[in-house]
């Protein structure tokens, strides 16, 4: 009785912790899509959603005060995902805003070391800019001053990706909390790029076999 005993555990107790993980693994290999065809910003810009995985957010008329939001960001996200070439981060911005641009983007390069080349700003009119925020469909919404701490995770297709799980849906991530970003989005878009760089072996792969 013994020796099953140990046969059990050394045989079929990997199969169930293989088992455990495997089913993990595929609940959590893609980011649930909330919202379908957001506004692209190529409607109003030479920026586009298509083919890129973005960092959408909204600093507002008081982007001033929102330094240390953005240094979280390009520490935390930024930083290190920027050397892959079709990740980006859109800052949509209400105009009147530019010469606060050029103060956040003086910021940042004297917080990093890395190429700020895919930090990108956008200027528009405010009811633009409420457009776009609005097509996110979510549970939130922009201040007084057209911004908000909460940033979005936009994939290729232009649709919103973000959680919904146990503990309800999350659209967005509060750009104000360490915590949020390093324990959420940090590996929410670890999951969009392994996603993306998957979608992008498959389709070279369908090219080759056309070849």
């Amino acid at each position: 009785m013994r020796k099953y005993i140990v046969l059990t555990i050394l045989f079929v107790l990997p199969l169930v912790v293989y088992l455990f993980f495997a089913s993990g693994i595929n609940h959590f290999a893609k980011l649930p899509v909330l919202t379908n065809s957001v506004v692209d910003v190529s409607e109003f810009s030479n920026h586009t959603f298509k083919n890129k995985i973005t960092v959408l957010g909204f600093f507002g008329n008081n982007i001033q005060d929102k330094h240390g939001d953005a240094l979280n960001l390009n520490q935390k996200i930024y930083k290190r995902f920027y050397q892959f070439k079709d990740f980006q981060f859109i800052m949509v911005q209400p105009n009147g805003t530019s010469e606060l641009i050029l103060d956040l983007k003086n910021d940042l390069k004297t917080g990093t070391d890395t190429d700020l080349i895919n930090w990108k700003f956008i200027t528009i009119e405010e009811d633009k800019l409420g457009g776009l925020f609005n097509s996110l469909k979510t549970n939130l919404s922009l201040d007084s001053n057209a911004g908000t701490p909460y940033v979005f995770i936009i994939d290729r297709d232009s649709n919103l990706r973000g959680r919904d799980d146990d503990d309800g849906v999350k659209y967005g991530y509060d750009s104000r909390s360490v915590a949020d970003i390093n324990n959420n989005m940090l590996d929410d878009v670890k999951v969009i790029l392994a996603e993306y760089r998957m979608a992008l072996k498959k389709n070279n792969r369908y090219k080759e076999s056309l070849d």
